[in-house]
């Protein structure tokens, strides 16, 4: 039997790469098909909002190439592929005068497996309330914050491949109403060389769980008892809501490296991902890192990086309808961008990452994350 080469193999998972993204746009906008996408239809998405500086700044398109703690959000499985313990901790000031923060811990052991744990946690607080009745505010005020905890466990099966799993819980916190939901992670790696450099092809299912409802606080209430019936005391009762599930997406990153010298002091990736929500489109991104280490013969290095993704959801503007600034804004979102200087010896890691991204009409936001490794 003859057998296929194994740029063969590249070729055609980057060929789907780039297929799919047209092929499900094409889809989506024939002539005759019913638009069924569930836009707005998932709860929890704070936990869509990344970690870590570095992975804001190449978008979805990291989940090739993590290896270090924020291996454990990205892509579980690129956390048995560290060689030390590794921590990443970030914070963001996001729209509206909320923040998202998130850390990681993982640590490998047996020299091909590792465990990790991580938390991620988004909100505001001392917010006034305003009604109708008292437009200039009732005095009172609530507060927001939604947290992610989860534990993860990743393996090397062999010098190619390696798969890992997150169990996390999400806990929702709106005013006085609350509701909880369970979740799992799960990704594969897959790493080898083509023409003596590293290629490295990444899946990952985020978010596949239970669904989120909420109770309590202002969803309890009364109403007027009927007239007809004995006395005039309000009925307690509570108000119901709908359940709706974690926001899941599917995601495949392919990575390569461009340039790579021999002693891997330089070097140029380039990632191109393809991603599935359960609440969106099909989408796409591509993304860049230069890194250079041991700068001048020191242990200090560099990091440049840019990446864009694309969500069709973000798309506001409508067939035929007038071009305005909102049409521009909206045709930069999606694109990111950073850096970072960190400083290493063969047992330790002391690295600082910057990412901004832009979120169209919203603006932009500005990550800062650190590093630690040992």
């Amino acid at each position: 039997m003859k057998r296929t080469p194994r740029s063969g193999y590249v070729l055609l998972l980057a060929t789907l790469m780039v297929g799919l993204p047209s092929a499900a746009a094409g889809q989506a906008t024939k002539p005759g098909n019913t638009d069924n996408t569930a836009f707005g239809t998932t709860s929890a998405e704070f936990l869509l909002l990344g970690a870590g500086a570095r992975g804001t700044a190449l978008g979805g398109s990291y989940a090739a190439v993590a290896t270090d703690a924020s291996a454990l959000y990205y892509n579980p499985a690129g956390a048995a592929l560290g060689t030390h313990p590794s921590v990443v901790v970030g914070t963001v000031d996001y729209v509206a005068d909320t923040r998202y923060s998130w850390g990681g811990l993982a640590f490998p052991f047996g020299g091909s497996k590792a465990f990790g744990i991580q938390l991620g946690t988004f909100g505001f607080k001392d917010q006034p309330v305003y009604t109708v009745e008292q437009p200039a505010g009732t005095g009172a005020t609530y507060s927001v914050n939604e947290t992610f905890v989860g534990l993860t466990y990743a393996q090397q099966f062999s010098d190619r491949f390696s798969a890992g799993i997150t169990a996390k819980g999400v806990f929702d916190n709106l005013g006085s109403v609350s509701g909880s939901a369970f979740g799992i992670d799960f990704g594969a790696d897959f790493h080898s060389r083509l023409g003596g450099k590293p290629v490295r092809l990444g899946f990952t299912v985020q978010n596949l769980g239970t669904t989120m409802s909420y109770s309590g606080g202002d969803l309890n209430t009364s109403i007027p008892r009927d007239t007809a019936g004995a006395g005039t005391e309000p009925v307690p009762a509570e108000l119901k809501d709908k359940a709706f599930s974690l926001p899941t997406v599917f995601q495949v990153a392919l990575a390569y490296d461009v340039v790579s010298s021999a002693n891997q002091n330089n070097r140029l990736t380039v990632i191109g991902s393809f991603n599935q929500a359960n609440s969106n489109k099909a989408g796409f991104g591509f993304a860049s890192e230069w890194t250079s280490r041991h700068l001048g013969g020191s242990g200090f290095g560099a990091a440049a990086r840019a990446s864009y993704t694309y969500a069709p959801a973000n798309n506001i503007s409508t067939s035929g309808s007038i071009p305005t600034a909102m049409n521009d804004e909206e045709n930069l979102q999606g694109m990111a961008g950073g850096g970072g200087l960190f400083y290493e010896t063969p047992g330790f890691l002391l690295g600082v990452d910057y990412a901004f991204k832009y979120m169209g009409v919203l603006g932009g936001t500005h990550y800062l994350s650190l590093s630690l490794g040992w």
